[in-house]
């Protein structure tokens, strides 16, 4: 650990139900304890995790964003609530978890992140970003703490993945899941490139048994906040009872010494996790290889390309 740098705050909160007036006072809360402060005007990507129309439970619920977005209209903001879910759109997405109602009332629209730019990666390929999420002035981002069938746990860290326009995100499974360690350098650097001030994470129904879609919910009543989304992934890891040897992004952000990975670097604000029982909470037995095949591939383009042009 670098002892001249100050460790990072990550704040837990126990919060029982997503009531949207408690979901104000507690992400009120945590912004403080973390000392978030935002410049008036700027201009604020919220990133919730949108990944499917199917399942409510995969997407970070709609009140837990919707306070976010409350938070920053106070400070000032100019904010746009996107994703870019790898089949349909933020809006199909968003209509059917019940959250454009809710954005509609503040005047504002989810969004499809779009205009891929290329962006290099360390192995010497490419992947395509949104230029939306390079061009703002910061990113919030709001995950949803899942077990995940091919990453084990995904939490703050992969939902940046979701910055990846479109049907690429499945085509960076099909060109480098097949070679043992992209897929997380990958999703790293792509964590690297992003404006990230902010992570709020969604951990009052997290999804357990598996994932990403098709878990079940789990009432661990959690609700976490740092600005270092490499430290309130650790958190979440460690409240697991896991270790960077099971956890493929962990064990990738420990190989880079990514500040965050460690517990030394972490500083527990408002509650510790002792108060917190995950015992029963259960992860894959076994991940599901990376790789998609390119029959899935194929088909999986297909069908978000006639979900966009009918608008269902």
């Amino acid at each position: 650990m670098d002892e001249k740098r100050s460790k990072e705050p990550v704040a837990f909160f126990r919060i029982l139900e997503y009531e949207s007036t408690i979901m104000d006072t507690a992400v009120s809360l945590i912004m403080d304890e973390c000392e978030f402060k935002i410049p008036p005007g700027a201009k604020v990507l919220v990133k919730p995790n949108l990944v499917s129309s199917k399942n409510p439970l995969a997407c970070t619920h709609p009140n837990v964003t919707l306070a976010v977005c409350r938070y920053l209209k106070d400070c000032g903001a100019q904010i746009t609530v996107a994703d870019s879910p790898g089949y349909g759109t933020a809006a199909q997405v968003s209509k059917a978890i019940g959250m454009t109602s809710g954005l509609e009332k503040m005047g504002l629209k989810p969004k499809s992140l779009g205009r891929p730019v290329p962006l290099k990666l360390s192995f010497g390929e490419t992947i395509g970003i949104s230029r939306d999420a390079l061009e703002t002035d910061l990113i919030i981002n709001v995950p949803k703490l899942k077990a995940h069938g091919q990453f084990l746990v995904t939490g703050a860290v992969k939902n940046l993945f979701g910055t990846v326009v479109g049907f690429r995100k499945a085509y960076a499974h099909t060109r480098f899941g097949e070679h043992p360690g992209l897929m997380e350098k990958m999703v790293i650097e792509v964590n690297k490139a992003m404006p990230v001030w902010f992570n709020l994470m969604d951990a009052i129904y997290p999804m357990h048994v598996t994932g990403p879609i098709n878990g079940k919910p789990y009432a661990m009543s959690l609700l976490a906040g740092s600005p270092n989304q490499y430290a309130i992934d650790t958190a979440a890891y460690m409240l697991l009872g896991l270790s960077p040897k099971k956890v493929l992004l962990w064990r990738e952000c420990a190989r880079q010494k990514i500040y965050g990975y460690h517990p030394d670097h972490i500083n527990y604000v408002i509650e510790p996790p002792d108060d917190f029982d995950t015992t029963d909470f259960i992860i894959p037995d076994k991940l599901s290889p990376m790789e998609f095949e390119p029959v899935r591939f194929v088909k999986g383009r297909i069908k978000s390309l006639l979900s966009r042009f009918s608008g269902k």
